[in-house]
């Protein structure tokens, strides 16, 4: 294993990796500070998804510890958007899910800012990812990049209704075998959950950036819902209830359901289907 106060890299030989681009809440200084809220700064993190896949499979994990509110390293690096004339967050985000501003009118990241950030975070990030792929491509004929995430069920502006306790993006099948998407599906039915294929969230820039099949690399997107392993309030979240407390017991039967996630897409990637 090898990390730094930011990048967590835990080295494993099967060809599967965990990648957690979201998991980070902190906030280095200075470039932090210029926003209006710490707190509304780390809201919108995928909270706890260290700890709720954690010891499931044997597989690598790539993870950030810095909040995407600062940079966003599952989005496109260009800052093209993902999902053309849909609402979405950029790759230094300057407003919160919800769309309330994150920074003070005088501190919104500028071009400079933003590519300070990239040199910071981003690229360090993605060259340890990449490192990993060409290390595991050269144990495996296949490795399965698995792309993990959560989000709050409810976030209007972002989709309408109950978003589904499991989204699998997989861009339309671009990323990845169809037999991989088929078979995680397959284990999502079997779950009992509700779950969509390439539904609101198709996969972000990393599963779309590194998803190449034909190179013997799968990708493959998994969005919860947060209510899926968290006692998630109902209404609007307050800085009094959120983020919820991390509740082993609660999480149990989600982690149960993962597993045979992650058995089916190893069983793929070592040719076991």
């Amino acid at each position: 294993m090898t990390a730094t106060d930011w990048l967590r890299v835990e080295r494993r030989d099967s060809p599967l990796i965990l990648a957690m681009p979201h998991v980070g809440t902190l906030l280095p200084m200075p470039q932090s500070d210029g926003f209006l809220s710490d707190w509304q700064a780390r809201r919108d993190a995928d909270w706890h998804i260290d700890r709720l896949y954690d010891g499931l499979a044997e597989a690598t994990i790539v993870a950030t510890g810095v909040s995407r509110s600062l940079i966003d390293v599952n989005r496109d690096p260009s800052g093209a958007s993902l999902y053309p004339g849909q609402a979405t967050t950029e790759l230094c985000p300057t407003t919160d899910f919800d769309g309330a501003p994150l920074y003070r009118p005088d501190a919104v990241p500028d071009a400079a800012a933003i590519a300070d950030r990239r040199e910071r975070w981003f690229t360090p990030y993605h060259d340890a990812l990449q490192s990993e792929i060409e290390r595991l491509r050269k144990l495996h004929n296949r490795v399965v990049i698995y792309d993990c995430h959560a989000i709050r069920s409810r976030i209007p502006r972002l989709f309408d209704g109950l978003l589904p306790e499991l989204n699998i993006g997989t861009n339309g099948g671009a990323t990845c075998a169809p037999e991989l998407r088929e078979a995680i599906v397959v284990a999502a039915a079997q779950s009992g959950r509700s779950h969509v294929l390439d539904g609101r969230f198709r996969g972000g820039w990393t599963t779309r950036h590194y998803g190449r099949p034909q190179g013997g690399v799968h990708a493959i997107q998994m969005e919860i819902a947060l209510r899926a392993y968290l006692d998630e309030p109902d209404g609007d979240v307050t800085e009094a209830d959120w983020p919820p407390a991390y509740d082993p017991d609660r999480a149990a039967a989600l982690r149960g359901d993962l597993t045979h996630i992650l058995a089916a897409a190893l069983a793929f990637a070592k040719g076991q289907t």
